[in-house]
């Protein structure tokens, strides 16, 4: 957790409940298995934000509604809103969504993360680095960052 808090005192929603997605039966266990929205919120749900002991979806920060998904085209694009304009951990949220996906999906899907139009002072600058291939790979060689982020997705008991 960061030491001093950019919003000390964020509103903090009820998560809403997780729906069973029903049983995927598989007949082809080669074939490509469908991603849809709720699969990919599912994966980000959970995700902590860095400064406070609630996660992404409890802030707002993610809703099932900012993700898009076009699995034939292999795209996921997933939009968040910083709890305040001048967020100074929107690029490691970013990130943290990020690295998620990255761990989750297959290989096939190009992932955009985007911060929401008009949420954030730094909306244009957060978005390129948070899409620009090199600036991630080097953020992931910075073994303090990599830390906050695998703190971020460690898995709640709470």
């Amino acid at each position: 957790m960061v030491s001093e808090l950019i919003n000390a005192n964020p509103v903090v929603y009820e998560k809403k409940e997780r729906r069973d997605r029903g049983s995927r039966a598989v007949l082809d266990e080669y074939a490509a298995e469908p991603i849809d929205q709720l699969e990919i919120f599912d994966h980000i749900r959970d995700i902590k934000d860095p400064e406070h002991p609630y996660s992404l979806e409890e802030l707002k920060v993610i809703t099932e509604d900012a993700v898009d998904v076009d699995d034939q085209r292999s795209y996921v694009r997933v939009t968040f809103t910083p709890t305040v304009e001048h967020c100074s951990m929107a690029t490691v949220i970013g990130l943290c969504l990020r690295v998620k996906l990255m761990r989750s999906l297959p290989s096939r899907y190009k992932v955009d993360i985007r911060v929401a139009p008009g949420s954030h002072a730094t909306e244009a600058a957060v978005n390129k680095q948070l899409n620009d291939k090199e600036r991630v790979a080097a953020a992931l060689e910075n073994p303090n960052l990599v830390d906050m982020v695998d703190e971020c997705l460690a898995p709640s008991y709470a």
